[in-house]
């Protein structure tokens, strides 16, 4: 019989809290306060509740290196990475949905807000943003994921059904910062 090892303190289960952030926004530092701190610091805005959770999603290629004495692959090497983070926002507020959007103007005026999307050329830059999100790590302590410049790049739309809770879906893409500043960060409480 084989027998296997298993620490249920490296279990995990439960919801995240997701936050957004311009890009660049100020990171919260790594310490044990800085993490069981909610919110996480000025520079983040809580999107309030979601549904079906929130996914970070990392997804490598590799290109295949062979030679013509071996059968078997020799070696492989990155070529392609695609992180992003999806979730359901659902609280369908004009905020929210300028978020899913990457931009846009709200207004308010006496009893009433609007939404107005950019109206920017393919030319123009997007309004990168910034997510973080906290979650249950290991040993039920605190976890926390920082992805430092996304961009919502699905559809988006607003169904109105008789028998389903309307929800903004969303999909960050994350994009390349800088040769010092890494696409995104894990933190765990210890």
């Amino acid at each position: 019989m084989i027998q296997i090892s298993v620490d249920p303190d490296n279990l995990i289960q439960g919801p995240a809290a997701m936050y957004r952030g311009a890009f660049g926004a100020t990171e919260p530092a790594d310490s044990t306060a800085a993490l069981n701190a909610s919110p996480p610091a000025s520079a983040w805005s809580d999107i309030g509740g979601t549904t079906d959770g929130v996914k970070l999603s990392i997804e490598n290629t590799y290109g295949e290196l062979e030679v013509d004495q071996i059968v078997d692959r020799v070696g492989s090497r990155l070529t392609k990475r695609m992180t992003s983070v999806e979730t359901n926002m659902a609280e369908v507020t004009l905020d929210n949905l300028a978020y899913a959007l990457n931009g846009g103007t709200t207004a308010s005026g006496s009893g009433y807000k609007t939404y107005e999307p950019n109206d920017d050329s393919s030319a123009t830059q997007p309004s990168y943003s910034a997510v973080l999100f906290d979650g249950i790590a290991p040993d039920s302590l605190r976890r926390r994921v920082i992805v430092r410049k996304v961009l919502s790049t699905d559809s988006v739309e607003l169904a109105y059904t008789k028998d389903k809770q309307t929800v903004l879906k969303v999909k960050m893409q994350a994009h390349y910062v800088s040769p010092s500043i890494r696409t995104y960060k894990i933190i765990d409480g210890v």
